[in-house]
């Protein structure tokens, strides 16, 4: 036996199945350096970046000392974003299958904060939020943490980038004295050192192997000269072809620029940013995220929501001004086993950010001419999103949609992608060919005995 599989840590065997069943066959270097310690109730100072697997090490930590429907919740993780909040809420729900009745809610900004005092007043044993909106509720009195036996504060760096380090301090100081806290963070300036000081205990710090997250990690740099970078950036989408791609932009005027020209080249990219509506963001993160959108031009912050197994390549239209920034770029791509590109563009303008980053994660990487001219225009996206009204509330799983799939329309599950099950709302991602025979047949047919509305997920148009 391995000593990095799961069955070496003391869980039952349900705990195991479940881990089995979602494809966790051994432990990533992060949770076998910090599960067992947090298993036991220690505090845990983790460094590591997206990608690494630290989800379900302090998920599976937090679920151990969780009694569902206790009256109070027991867990709380705090985020710095939105898209971040809900994606470590949805990995919590798969990982709490062996505890029945655990409930987990979401609170963030852009959400109905009506139908999360609802959910709040219903009774929670887990919390997932923003900082901003988890003290709005307890402002309120909404929400009473003093029963928290874990908190959690992932990616600690960005909320304090971010200026949450004040209403953190003020969640932290309403949950039980007792409790245990898990930090984690991608980097570890002094300011999160003098975080952990103030909210934990004997903390243990450990840190995942920088292989883990950048060994297959291809650094390429080209000199785009004084020549249109628009152009370049065509250029070099042709020739590598990446299936998919995040191109980060440093404001938000120049991803709808870019994203603009892009499309006007034959490569049909989307925006993202924090100028557009909530729903409109989330759009472009599911479409991305199943495959159904190849490329996206993003701002940093907009981006951090991102947690895509298979992104094929990142690429800096502008160099991000500090080393943090980069390195939490290029660590979206190359993960779960995968290889990955990052692609930075250098002009002179872009001398002095380029010697401070060959400092660091960029050393011994050559600076290249732009490649030749490629096949400028991209080919669709392999598959599509389609979305079925109706979800949780109407007691619809995964399984019920693959099995609609496949048993009443005749689909193949080799061409069923991936499937986000929400409260009032369900997504499936299949493949484009498959795509119109898919949406016919399920609003023709029934799920569960139930007739469900199923139409194709599009991107938001332009500004």
């Amino acid at each position: 036996m391995s000593d990095l599989a799961f069955s070496t840590l003391p869980l039952a065997k349900p705990w195991l199945d479940n881990l089995d069943q979602l494809g966790y066959r051994e432990m990533t270097p992060i949770q076998a350096l910090a599960l067992p310690a947090m298993l036991e109730g220690r505090d845990v100072l983790g460094q590591a970046g997206t990608g690494t697997g630290k989800t379900a090490a302090f998920g599976l930590a937090l679920l151990a000392r969780v009694t569902p429907r206790s009256g109070r919740p027991g867990a709380l993780v705090l985020c710095p974003t939105r898209e971040l909040a809900a994606q470590v809420a949805d990995e919590l729900r798969r990982l709490a299958r062996p505890l029945p009745h655990t409930r987990i809610i979401t609170l963030s900004g852009g959400s109905s904060i009506q139908r999360e005092r609802a959910s709040l007043e219903g009774g929670v044993d887990i919390v997932v939020g923003t900082p901003g909106r988890v003290l709005d509720h307890l402002a309120r009195n909404r929400l009473d943490l003093g029963a928290i036996r874990t908190l959690v504060l992932d990616e600690a760096d960005r909320m304090l980038e971010m200026g949450f380090i004040d209403a953190v301090t003020t969640i932290a100081a309403e949950t039980w004295k007792d409790r245990q806290t898990l930090l984690f963070s991608a980097t570890f300036p002094d300011a999160v050192r003098a975080l952990s000081a103030s909210f934990q205990k004997d903390a243990l710090h450990v840190v995942a192997p920088a292989a883990d997250t950048a060994s297959q990690v291809t650094k390429l740099i080209y000199d785009v000269g004084t020549g249109d970078r628009m152009l370049a950036l065509a250029r070099i989408l042709g020739h590598h072809h990446p299936e998919s791609a995040v191109i980060f932009c440093n404001h938000r005027e120049t991803c709808d620029s870019v994203a603009d020209s892009l499309s006007l080249t034959g490569f049909a990219a989307v925006a993202l940013h924090g100028g557009m509506d909530q729903h409109d963001r989330n759009t472009v993160l599911l479409l991305l995220k199943n495959g159904s959108l190849r490329l996206i031009v993003a701002t940093d912050v907009a981006a951090r929501g991102l947690d895509i197994d298979e992104l094929g390549a990142v690429i800096n239209y502008d160099l991000p001004r500090e080393d943090d920034v980069f390195v939490h770029r290029i660590g979206r791509t190359a993960r779960a086993g995968h290889d990955g590109l990052a692609i930075t563009l250098v002009g002179p303008g872009d001398r002095r950010a380029l010697d401070e980053l060959r400092r660091g994660p960029l050393a011994d990487v050559p600076v290249s001419p732009l490649p030749e001219p490629g096949t400028e225009r991209a080919p669709p996206p392999a598959m599509i999103t389609i979305a079925i009204q109706g979800g949780r509330h109407d007691r619809l799983r995964p399984g019920d949609i693959v099995g609609a799939l496949t048993t009443e329309v005749g689909i193949a599950a080799t061409d069923i992608g991936q499937i986000s099950v929400m409260d009032r709302i369900s997504f499936v991602a299949v493949t484009a060919a498959t795509g119109p025979r898919a949406i016919d047949g399920l609003n023709a047919g029934r799920i569960k005995k139930k007739r469900f509305r199923a139409y194709q997920v599009t991107a938001p148009r332009g500004r």
